[in-house]
Order: C-alpha cells, then structure tokens, then sequence
C-alpha cells in the first residue's frame, strides 16, 4: 500500500470511530485531581465546560494556561478543528491551527490516558512546540497517550463538548483555584 493511501486510510479510521462512552470503560479510569487544584470553565453556545486540571503531572502547562485565560486570551476564540469521534481542538487566535500566544510549553508528558474528555496540549513535530492550542479528545485514543500533555479533564459539560462544530466560540473561559471537581 502506498504511503498516500496509508495516510487516507489511517485518516478516515480516525474521522470514523465512534466517541466513546464518557470514561466509564475497563481500564480507562480517571485519576483524581490533586486537592486545590485550578478548575476551568468554558462557556459554550451549547453550555459549560468544566475541566479539572492535573498541575501535579503538568505545572508548567497548567500555570500558563491559567495565566493566558485570567488575561482573557481564550475569550471568543473559535475551534477551529473538529474530527468526530477523535478531538475538538482550539486555542488559536488566527483560526487556523497555524497560531498561538507566542509563548512554547516544555513538554510534560505524563501517565494520563486519553480518554473521552482528556485535555491536553497540541504541538507540532517538536515535543516542546505546544504554545495555547488545546484539544479535548471524544473517546480513546491510546495512540496519542505518553506523546502529548495531558493537563486536564472534563468533568462536566462532555455533551457540549460533543456538540461543537468548526467556528463555533469560546464565548468566555475563566479559571477557579481550588475549586471541587464537579461530579460527571
């Protein structure tokens, strides 16, 4: 098989899988938050996200994406890639995939699976190439687990999340220290 087929193939696999039941499968439990931890808050056209961050595993991720969303940079950004059943990806003020706050985030690869609702840095090839470009993955994707930052988790608000589409906005993001996770 030629590589351009391979790529179509492995493509249309991943725009076909269907999303995943909301983590509750064998062997994709979600580790807990550790207490105090920052919780965020997407409001949507479709209702709120909430994400439980993981600052133990991703300090450095967790500390400038909180610090970028108490300067309201997230407030009105689109998402600009939807793949269903795969990620609805965002964070980046040009729409294009191809922008970012101009700020890179070492890498902090970690043990956190992806699991529907993990969130975690995009990146380019360069492991410390992730700057505010964020995704949320729809169901499992073991491939991506130990290559890419997770920092969080939906722990409410998944149904929103399966609802966007490309262009729809981050009306208002906002971040609360300490706050308890909401249960899913």
């Amino acid at each position: 098989m030629h590589l351009r087929h391979l790529t179509t193939a492995l493509f249309l696999a991943a725009w076909l899988v269907p999303a995943a039941a909301p983590a509750q499968e064998a062997g994709t439990e979600i580790p807990p938050a550790p207490p105090g931890a920052p919780v965020i808050v997407i409001e949507t056209a479709y209702g709120p996200v909430t994400i439980q961050t993981y600052p133990d595993v991703a300090p450095k991720t967790v500390a400038r994406i909180t610090e970028l969303i108490r300067q309201g940079f997230y407030d009105g950004l689109t998402f600009h890639r939807v793949v269903p059943g795969f990620v609805v990806q965002g964070g980046d003020p040009t729409g294009t995939g191809r922008g970012g706050s101009g700020q890179n985030i070492p890498a902090e690869f970690n043990d956190h699976k992806h699991v529907a609702g993990t969130v975690a840095m995009a990146r380019a090839q360069d492991p410390d190439s992730a700057d505010s470009q964020f995704y949320i993955s729809l169901g499992r994707s073991p491939h991506l687990d130990g290559k890419y930052t997770v920092f969080g988790q939906v722990t409410s608000g998944m149904d929103a999340v399966r609802r966007i589409r490309v262009g729809d906005k981050m009306e208002r993001v906002t971040v609360q220290e300490g706050a308890p996770p909401a249960i899913p």
